[in-house]
Order: C-alpha cells, then structure tokens, then sequence
C-alpha cells in the first residue's frame, strides 16, 4: 500500500492533518505580520509578469515559511507532495491563496509539470522548491528547468535570510523567522531556457541557476544583517 493509501486510511492521521493545518495557518500568519521585509532585486519579478510571460519562481525548500508569507494572495501554483506532509502544508498555504499542483520528484511529477504548464499558459505564476521534497539539499532538481524549455517562460530565483531566526535540524535547514526580525528576499535575474536545449543544455541551466541561488544567499545575508 502507498504512503498515500496510508495515511488516508487512517482516522487518526485524517484529523493530525486537519489539526495541523488549523493551528498552522493563524500561527504563520501571525507571525509573518511582524517580520520587517527589505527587498532587492524585485524588478526582476515585476518585469515578468507585466510581459505577459509570469515567472517560474525557484527558491531552496528551507525558506518555504518566509516565502509563502511574501508571495500571498498572489495565485501563485505551487507543487506540493501527495503524502501527509504534502496535505498538510497544501491546506496551510491554500489559505493563504496559493493554488497547489499535487505530484513529487519521486510520485505523480509529470501530471503535476503538466498542470504547471497549463496554469502558466492561462497567466498564473508557479513556484517549485527546487530542492524538494527530500533533498539534498541545495540541489536544483531540474523540474523548474523543464518547464521553462517547455513554455519559454524565465525561472526567477530568489532567496531569503532573517537577521534573527530560528533553525530546525532538518534535512534543509528550515528556517523560521524570529517576531520582528528583520527578513531579506534578494530576486535574481530571469533565466531563459531554449525550446531546443538538448539535455547538456538542461545540465548548463540546472547548474547555472545553482550558482545563481548561491550568490543570491549571500547577499540576502548582507542585506539582512546591514
């Protein structure tokens, strides 16, 4: 039986699920409303939507919680797994307006692209944790880099740091704003992937949009403690 039979099949787990979410939504969202933002880079972001073409938006899984509080109302799809941790972080950040395109690097991620594609086509911007769900972390799985060969629409990466946070001892390192902290979110520019880029071209991307990630943290970083 899947994990996601298990789960389900399970009452117990039906309402941990509920529970969660129910405490996760009021508890983010209050906190999120005392972080302090200071942005760079936003005409990146800004510049992709008003061409018509929105962005695919690529960040490291640690920063989910700072970047759905960011990006909220916005539309944005984002993929999320189907598993327990999947539902509950699906019903949390649907409350906050985000749509969800269920499906994984591991399960379900070709229909979950193809949704992405279509969501793209009729004008809603996506985001992938481009080291998601599992790691390792600070490793782009190259999902993001499809799409965009796909659609021709630019991945946008971005990165947060908090002046003040706590870290869990997780695989990535989740990252939890403090109250008040002071939260940096550095945009860094598009990058476009041909229609025809053969499977080195891909590789090229993948890594190119890495480096990119790694530049963006540290000046997220000075930005956040300057």
């Amino acid at each position: 039986m899947s994990e996601q039979a298990d789960w389900r099949a399970s009452r117990l787990r039906r309402v941990e699920v509920a529970a969660i979410a129910g405490l996760g939504y009021p508890l983010i969202a209050a906190l999120g409303r005392t972080f302090r933002w200071r942005v760079e880079g936003r005409e990146h972001y800004d510049d992709a939507v008003a061409s018509g073409r929105p962005p695919i938006l690529g960040f490291w899984h640690g920063r989910i919680l700072p970047g759905t509080v960011y990006f909220k109302r916005r539309g944005i799809v984002v993929i999320t797994s189907e598993n327990f941790d999947g539902e509950w972080i699906a019903r949390i950040i649907e409350r906050f307006g985000y749509r969800t395109a269920r499906g994984s690097t591991s399960r379900g991620a070709v229909r979950a692209l193809v949704q992405l594609k279509r969501d793209l086509a009729s004008g809603r911007g996506v985001a992938f944790t481009l080291d998601g769900p599992r790691g390792p972390a600070l490793r782009a799985q190259p999902g993001a880099i499809w799409l965009a060969k796909a659609t021709g629409h630019p991945v946008v990466p971005f990165h947060i740091e908090a002046a003040s946070a706590w870290t869990l001892d997780s695989w990535d390192r989740t990252q939890i704003p403090r109250p008040g902290s002071v939260v940096a979110l550095c945009f860094g520019e598009p990058l476009f992937v041909a229609a025809d880029a053969d499977d080195e071209g891909v590789e090229r991307a993948r890594l190119a949009l890495e480096a990119r990630l790694g530049d963006l943290a540290e000046q997220a970083r000075r930005l956040a403690l300057g």
